[in-house]
C-alpha cells in the first residue's frame, strides 16, 4: 500500500512540473552581466568570467555579421630569438559570425580567391571553390529582440597567436597551451563604436624548456602572455586600390581573380597603403579629409623618445612633395590612447633580454590592400649596441662631449634614422638595399655608420645621414601621390630611366646572392674601393683598441665584447664585394621598359673584387696585436649574462682572451662569402662564356696557395697555419655544400688534390709547419678523417652575431 502511494505521488509531481502554467522559467542569460555598447552590444559577467557578444538576427546565408579580426600580444616573451614581443600583431582577416541550429561558427573568409566585379554564380564558385577556415564553434543562446548570444570567452582563451609554433619553430620543445591556466579576462573588454576590444590571459607549459625560457621566465615550466583580441568594422567604400608594380617598392597583397578577361594576368597584387584623400582631388596640392598619425611609444625614454620623434617626422617632407598639406604627422602617445587599438599607429619601445631586431608592420585589409594600423616594434637594446660600437671606436671618455664623435650622439642619429626606416615599412615600403650605392638615396636601406679617419684616428662626424633621400620621395610620390594606375606606371618609368636603383630582400639578404648593388649594412657606390677603405678604418681602430672603451668602473670583462664589432668591422663590406664575384645587375623590368634587363659584372671588376677579398685573408690583417690579449682577458665574478656570452669569441682557454679564435672568425667570413655554392656557380657559367671571369678552380687555387704561405715576418706563425688549416676546412665543406654543382664539386676536389701534392713539396719550415703538413696530408688522404674532422664543431666555428639576434628579417 505505501509503495502504491509513493509511486502515485512521483506520477503527480512529475505531471506538475510538466505543466505549462508550473514549469521553472529559463534561466535568463544575460542574469549577473553589464551591457557595454560598442561595435556590438556586450554583456560581461565579471563574477562568472562570461563574455557574451549580441549578434544580429542571421541572414538567409545564417551569417549574423562579418568583422575584421585581428590577435596581438599585449605582453611579450622578452626573447629577441622566440620573437614573442609585447605588442606584436597578428594579421587583420575577414571574421563571418555564422548560426548553425544551435552553434554559431566563427569562419575566416578567403578573399584572396575571388571573382572581382563579376556576376553572383561566377563570385559563389570561386568563394567555393576554396576552403575557409573554421576558428571555433560555440553555443547559440536566444538574445533579447531576436538577436543571438554567443559566450565568446572560450574564443577568446584558443592560441589565437600560435604561440606553441612560434616556440617550436625557434627551438623550444613540448610547449602547449594549459587550458586549466587560461581565461579570457572579463576586466579588460573595450567597447567602441568601430571596435570591439578583448584579452584572455594563457599560459603555456613545458617539462623541457630550452636556454631562452630558462633565461627569462621565474618558472622556466611555464611562460603566460596576455593576448589581445580586436573586432572591428569593415572599411567603408570608396577605397581606391593601386595595382602592384615591382618597380614601385611596396608591400603588396596577392589577388588570385577567376574574372580576370583573357589576356590579363589571373594573379596580381594590390600595393599596401593607407587611405589618403584629398579634400580637393583635382589641387595638385591639399588637405586631406583624415591625416595618417604615428604616436610615439610614451614608454621609451628621452632623449631616445625625442629622436624617435624626430626621425619619423623625416617622412613630413615626402608626403608635402607627393602633393599633401600636413597628410602626415608624428606625435607623442597620449596616457589615454591605447596603442593596440586598430585605429592607432604607434612605434612600439620594446624592451628583450638580449638585443634584436626592430620591425615596422602594416596591417592590412586583406580585400583590398589598404593599410589600416601600422605597427612598429622597435628593440630597446639596440641603441645599447650601437653605443657599446661607438665606444670602441672612439672611446667611451667621448660621452656627453656633445661633439660628433659622443658615442650618444652617433647613437642618437642612428635611432632618428632607424624610427624613419621602420615607419616607412608601416607606410607599406620594402627595403631598398640599393640606397647606399646612391650616396644614402633611401632610409630603407641598412646603413652602415660612415666611421672616417681623422689624424688616423676614427671618426664620426659623418656617421649617418639626415632625412629621407631621393628613392624615398619617389616611392611615396608612386604609393600615395596619385590614385591613377597610368600616371603611377609613368612616375615608376622616369625613375628607372633617371637611373634610381631598387633591389629588395630577395635579391640582396643572402651572403651567396648576386645583385651587385643589393647588400645589407654596406656604403658607397664601389663595393672594392670602399672595402680597403674600411679596412683601413678597421687597421686604426683595431691598433687603438683598449681601456679607453671602458666607461668608469665598468668591468673590465667588457673589453671582450666591445671588442668583437671592431675586429669585424668590415664583414658587410666583405659581403658587398663578394657580390661582385659571378654578380648579375639585373633590374625589375616590366613590358616596354628601355635598358637590358640584367648584365653581368664586367670581369675586371670581379678581379678587383678577389683582390680586394683576398687582403681581407692576409695573415696581417687576421692577427690579433699581441699587446691587446692580456687587456682583453679579465675576469668577471658576477652572475652570467647571456647577452655577454653570445656576442663575444669562443675560447677554450677559460678567462684568457683566445686571438686565435678572433683569426678564425674574421677568415670565416671572408670564405664563407667566397665559397658560396651559388656564387661558386655563377662563377663556372659566367666564366664558361667568358673566360676573363675567375673560374672556381682559379679562386681555389689562390685560397690554396695562401694556404701554403710562410707567414710574413711580422705574423706569427699560429696565425698562418690557423689561417691555412681554416681554407682547406672551409673548401672541404663548400665542396659538400648542398645545392653545389657537382662539376663544381669535383673541380674543388681536383683542386683539393692538387693542393695535397703541393703540400708534399713544399719547403719543411719549422718543427711546427712541418708536423702540420703531415697531418694535413695524412687527413686529406683519408676520407673518413675528413668526414670526423669536419664534424668536430671546431671545423665550423660560429661568428659572434652582427646583424640584430633573433628571429625574422623584416627590421
Amino acid at each position: 500500500m505505501q509503495a502504491r502511494s509513493r509511486a502515485a505521488a512521483a506520477v503527480i509531481a512529475l505531471l506538475l512540473a510538466t505543466s505549462p502554467a508550473l514549469a521553472a522559467k529559463p534561466a535568463d542569460p544575460l542574469a549577473g552581466t553589464v551591457r557595454q555598447e560598442g561595435l556590438l552590444p556586450v554583456y560581461v559577467d565579471k563574477a562568472g568570467g562570461r563574455i557574451l557578444l549580441q549578434l544580429p538576427p542571421p541572414g538567409p546565408d545564417g551569417v549574423s555579421t562579418r568583422l575584421l579580426y585581428m590577435a596581438q600580444l599585449r605582453t611579450g616573451i622578452g626573447s629577441a630569438p622566440l620573437g614573442l614581443d609585447r605588442s606584436r600583431p597578428g594579421p587583420a582577416q575577414i571574421l563571418s559570425i555564422r548560426r548553425m541550429g544551435k552553434k554559431v561558427a566563427f569562419e575566416l573568409e578567403n578573399p584572396r580567391f575571388r571573382a572581382t566585379n563579376a556576376p553572383a554564380p561566377e563570385q559563389a564558385a570561386a568563394r567555393d571553390a576554396f576552403a575557409a577556415s573554421t576558428l571555433w564553434l560555440g553555443d547559440a543562446i536566444p538574445g533579447p529582440g531576436g538577436s543571438l548570444l554567443v559566450d565568446i570567452a572560450p574564443f577568446l582563451a584558443r592560441d589565437a597567436q600560435d604561440v606553441t609554433s612560434d616556440l617550436k619553430g625557434a627551438g623550444e620543445k613540448n610547449w602547449r597551451l594549459a587550458p586549466e591556466l587560461t581565461a579570457a579576462d572579463p576586466n579588460a573588454v573595450k567597447a567602441f563604436p568601430d571596435n570591439l576590444e578583448f584579452e584572455a590571459r594563457q599560459t603555456f607549459v613545458s617539462d623541457s624548456a630550452g636556454p631562452e625560457i630558462r633565461n627569462i621566465a621565474p618558472d622556466p615550466r611555464q611562460i603566460s602572455l596576455t593576448v589581445r583580441h580586436s573586432f572591428v568594422r569593415l572599411p567603408e567604400a570608396g577605397y581606391a586600390p593601386r595595382r602592384f608594380d615591382p618597380r614601385g617598392g611596396s608591400f603588396a597583397t596577392q589577388v588570385v581573380d577567376f574574372a580576370a578577361p583573357l589576356g590579363s594576368p589571373v594573379v596580381y597584387e594590390l600595393a599596401n597603403r593607407f587611405r589618403l584623400e584629398k579634400t580637393d582631388p583635382t589641387a595638385a596640392r591639399s588637405r586631406v579629409k583624415k591625416p595618417i598619425i604615428f604616436y610615439i611609444d610614451n614608454a621609451a625614454p628621452e632623449p631616445i623618445r625625442t629622436a624617435l620623434l624626430e626621425g619619423a617626422r623625416w617622412w613630413e617632407k615626402a608626403f608635402e612633395a607627393a602633393g599633401y598639406i600636413d597628410a602626415y604627422k608624428v606625435e607623442i602617445l597620449p596616457e589615454n590612447v591605447d596603442p593596440l587599438d586598430i585605429r592607432v599607429n604607434v612605434v612600439n619601445w620594446v624592451n628583450r633580454a638580449t638585443r634584436g631586431w626592430s620591425y615596422g608592420y602594416a596591417v592590412t585589409d586583406p580585400r583590398t590592400g589598404e593599410i589600416l594600423k601600422g605597427t612598429v616594434l622597435l628593440g630597446s637594446l639596440r641603441v645599447r649596441q650601437d653605443m657599446l660600437i661607438f665606444e670602441g671606436l672612439v672611446g667611451a671618455d667621448k660621452i656627453g662631449t656633445g661633439g660628433p664623435n659622443d658615442p650618444v650622439q652617433a647613437s642618437l642619429a642612428r635611432i632618428r634614422q632607424l624610427s624613419a626606416h621602420e615607419v616607412g615599412h608601416a607606410l607599406g615600403l620594402l627595403h631598398n638595399f640599393a640606397g647606399s650605392t646612391q650616396d644614402r638615396a633611401s632610409v630603407m636601406d641598412y646603413p652602415a655608420p660612415r666611421v672616417g679617419l681623422v689624424n688616423g684616428l676614427p671618426d664620426l662626424t659623418d656617421a649617418y645621414g639626415v632625412g629621407t633621400g631621393r628613392w624615398d620621395a619617389y616611392a611615396i610620390d608612386w604609393l600615395y601621390g596619385t590614385n591613377d594606375d597610368a600616371q603611377a606606371r609613368a612616375k615608376a618609368d622616369a625613375a628607372a630611366a633617371q637611373g634610381l636603383r631598387f633591389v629588395s630582400d630577395e635579391q640582396a639578404r643572402d651572403v651567396g646572392s648576386a645583385h651587385p648593388h643589393g647588400s645589407l649594412w654596406d656604403d658607397g657606390a664601389d663595393p672594392v674601393a670602399e672595402l680597403a677603405r674600411v679596412m683601413a678604418v678597421r687597421r686604426a681602430a683595431v691598433s687603438h683598441f683598449g681601456p679607453q672603451a671602458l666607461t668608469p668602473d665598468e668591468p673590465a670583462s667588457n673589453l671582450r665584447r666591445k671588442f668583437v664589432p671592431i675586429w669585424l668591422l668590415h664583414r658587410y663590406q666583405v659581403e658587398a664585394a663578394a657580390k661582385l664575384l659571378g654578380g648579375l645587375d639585373s633590374r625589375y623590368a616590366v613590358a616596354g621598359g628601355t635598358g637590358p634587363i640584367s648584365a653581368p659584372v664586367p670581369p675586371a671588376e670581379q678581379r678587383a673584387a678577389l683582390d680586394a677579398l683576398m687582403e681581407t685573408l692576409a695573415p696581417s690583417a687576421l692577427q690579433v696585436p699581441p699587446g691587446l690579449v692580456p687587456t682583453l682577458s679579465a675576469g668577471w665574478s658576477g652572475e652570467r649574462d647571456r647577452q655577454f656570452e653570445i656576442e663575444i669569441f669562443p675560447t677554450n682557454g677559460g678567462t684568457m682572451f683566445e686571438p686565435l679564435a678572433a683569426t678564425d672568425a674574421a677568415a670565416t667570413v671572408t670564405l664563407d662569402a667566397l665559397l658560396h655554392p651559388a656564387r661558386l656557380n655563377r662563377l663556372a657559367t659566367q666564366h664558361d662564356r667568358n673566360p676573363q671571369v675567375p673560374s672556381p678552380l682559379q679562386l681555389a687555387d689562390r685560397l690554396t696557395t695562401l694556404a701554403l704561405a710562410p707567414p710574413p715576418s711580422n705574423v706569427s706563425e699560429d696565425v698562418s697555419l690557423r689561417l691555412g688549416t681554416r681554407i682547406i676546412a672551409a673548401l672541404l665543406q663548400a665542396q659538400r655544400q648542398p645545392g653545389l654543382s657537382p662539376v663544381v664539386a669535383v673541380q674543388l676536389q681536383g683542386a683539393l688534390e692538387q693542393f695535397r701534392t703541393r703540400l708534399a713539396a713544399a719547403p719543411a719550415g719549422t718543427p711546427a709547419r712541418q708536423a702540420w703538413k703531415t697531418g694535413l696530408s695524412k687527413l686529406l688522404a683519408d676520407r673518413d678523417a675528413i668526414e670526423a674532422f669536419l664534424a668536430r664543431p671546431e671545423s665550423a666555428p660560429p661568428v659572434p652575431p652582427g646583424m640584430p639576434i633573433g628571429s625574422g628579417d623584416l627590421d
